[in-house]
């Protein structure tokens, strides 16, 4: 194979890559981070709260898409976590 062919794949391979862990840190930051504000959340007692109980299960998710590398979807359930341990902690 020609060098000039291969180049374009190996680009699109590099690509591929590169868009597979861009949102890595993210993920982890922001996992980090809704662990930490569910753990208060609990302490404060607003554990038994609908708002905590979605927060858990979003949490669970994201770090199930995190082993598998999806690190898009685990930064944005960990978001979206992170927006209903606010909402347990304000009392809805």
């Amino acid at each position: 194979m020609k060098a000039w062919i291969c180049l374009p794949l190996i680009a699109l391979a590099l690509a591929g890559c590169a868009g597979k862990t861009a949102y890595r840190d993210s993920c982890a930051t922001q996992l980090d981070a809704a662990w930490k504000e569910l753990d208060l959340a609990k302490a404060e007692g607003f554990a038994g709260a609908v708002s905590y109980s979605k927060a858990l299960s979003l949490l669970t998710g994201a770090k199930t898409q995190q082993q598998f590398e999806g690190y898009e979807n685990c930064t944005n359930k960990a978001e979206k976590a992170r927006f209903y341990i606010r909402e347990s902690r304000a009392g809805r």
